[in-house]
């Protein structure tokens, strides 16, 4: 049985090699939306996509299947068909997890053969059942040696199974993307680079959320900085540990915040990136959408800055400071991912986007 077993691994893998090597990504752009922003999917403007992620279904902590919330199933099912009503060229991937999951439940899924197979084998159904072209997996974050090697294991599994499928059904291959860290180091664990070069068509790099009043309360800070004179947490020295650790820059797309996050100063005279600060301000966590802080600038007056040293906006009245991404921050890294030879770029998230401003920034960018 072993054998069986090692034989079907192998011509697995040789089949998912073949493939990827004939039917890789040329370019992504593209953004995830979720239910609870609000955010009609009809709104979308798919025309500035090649690739929209639906978020989330959700884990069974008992089966370790993949379900959609009986809430989400009308809009998840449709949701491809919406979005190519203006763009039929648009690819739609369900997403699986989120930053409200509980991380625990996918280490557990992961841990054993039989459970990573109930995973899969609902995933694809689900895939399929809703009309997506693949699926994404944002797992955050596997946090162990143990739990990254059985990441490993489930991304190979995954694509052997995807490849199964298509060649048994006939149809197109369903493409398998994930969400990871900015690094390639989760906090001294690795992530497994082999399997993710085999088996994953790419990689959303998520190089943001590196400052907010949640976590750095003491100080104001960018919360998605392309560089960082001052730290190693920053969006290119993220992709150089990715490229550097062997995943091909053109696995990796680079993550755009559509959204910030607010400080209150202690000082309001001191009013630059690190000043002074004492927590939140405005929302419980300080997180404001890019239309909430754009609202706030043409309504309340703020001053806004751009720094092109770190790449990064920010925006101040009196003591509330705000850090987010604006255009120039948005066209410099899409500039920047390109030159880089990335695949392309991810927003988080659509629904965000005050008329569509920093998508079609992004898109027109990189042409």
């Amino acid at each position: 049985m072993a054998s069986k077993t090692l034989a079907y691994a192998i011509s697995a893998l040789i089949l998912l090699l073949q493939l990827s090597s004939s039917a890789g990504q040329t370019v992504v752009k593209g953004a995830y939306w979720f239910p609870g922003s609000g955010f009609p999917v009809s709104s979308i403007d798919s025309t500035l996509f090649t690739h929209l992620f639906c978020a989330f279904a959700d884990l069974d902590a008992s089966t370790y299947q993949v379900t959609i919330s009986s809430s989400n199933s009308a809009q998840f099912s449709t949701f491809t068909q919406t979005v190519q009503q203006k763009n039929p060229a648009v690819k739609t991937l369900l997403s699986i997890g989120g930053g409200g999951a509980n991380a625990s439940t996918f280490a557990s899924m992961a841990s054993q053969a039989s459970t990573r197979k109930s995973f899969i084998d609902s995933s694809i159904q689900l895939a399929r059942n809703n009309n997506f072209s693949g699926l994404d997996l944002d797992w955050e974050y596997p946090s162990t040696t143990t739990e990254m090697t059985n990441l490993g294991l489930l991304l190979n599994e995954w694509r052997a199974a995807v490849a199964n499928e298509s060649n048994t059904t006939g149809k197109e291959t369903l493409l398998l993307a994930a969400a990871f860290f900015y690094s390639s180091d989760y906090y001294s664990s690795i992530y497994p680079i082999q399997a993710i070069s085999n088996s994953l068509d790419w990689v959303n790099v998520m190089a943001y959320d590196f400052y907010g009043p949640g976590w750095s309360s003491s100080t104001t800070g960018p919360p998605a900085a392309l560089y960082n004179p001052t730290s190693q947490v920053s969006g290119d020295n993220g992709i150089e540990a990715w490229i550097q650790a062997g995943v091909p820059a053109n696995k990796l797309a680079l993550g755009l915040p559509f959204y910030g996050y607010a400080w209150r100063l202690l000082d309001a005279s001191n009013n630059g990136i690190f000043a002074p600060a004492n927590g939140s301000a405005l929302s419980s966590d300080g997180s404001q959408t890019y239309s909430q802080i754009q609202d706030l600038i043409t309504q309340s007056g703020y001053t806004t800055v751009y720094n092109s040293t770190i790449v990064t906006d920010y925006c101040y009245k009196e003591t509330i400071w705000i850090g987010y991404d604006d255009n120039q921050s948005v066209s410099t890294k899409v500039t920047y991912a390109k030159e880089k030879g990335l695949l392309g770029y991810f927003a988080w998230h659509v629904g965000a986007d005050k008329n569509s401003t920093l998508s079609s920034t992004a898109s027109t960018t990189w042409g």
